[in-house]
């Protein structure tokens, strides 16, 4: 499951699918200026929200990271 941390107060979130409920996938969206954004995504092939992608949430401003 995807446990997002903040490196600046360290509040950590885990991910999980409101859908089906399962664990979200890490991983990395590449930009077109080739830029990497850290992103969790659903990857249950009967869920409706099946390759759907979140962005890493925001604390104190930042966007919190997961390791991969």
């Amino acid at each position: 499951m995807s446990v997002y941390k903040c490196n600046e107060c360290g509040m950590s979130v885990s991910t999980s699918c409101g859908e089906c409920n399962q664990p979200l996938v890490d991983g990395y969206l590449d930009l077109d200026d080739g830029t990497k954004v850290q992103i969790s995504q659903c990857k249950q092939a009967e869920c409706s929200n099946y390759d759907g992608k979140i962005k890493s949430p925001l604390c104190c401003g930042n966007d919190m990271t997961c390791a991969i």
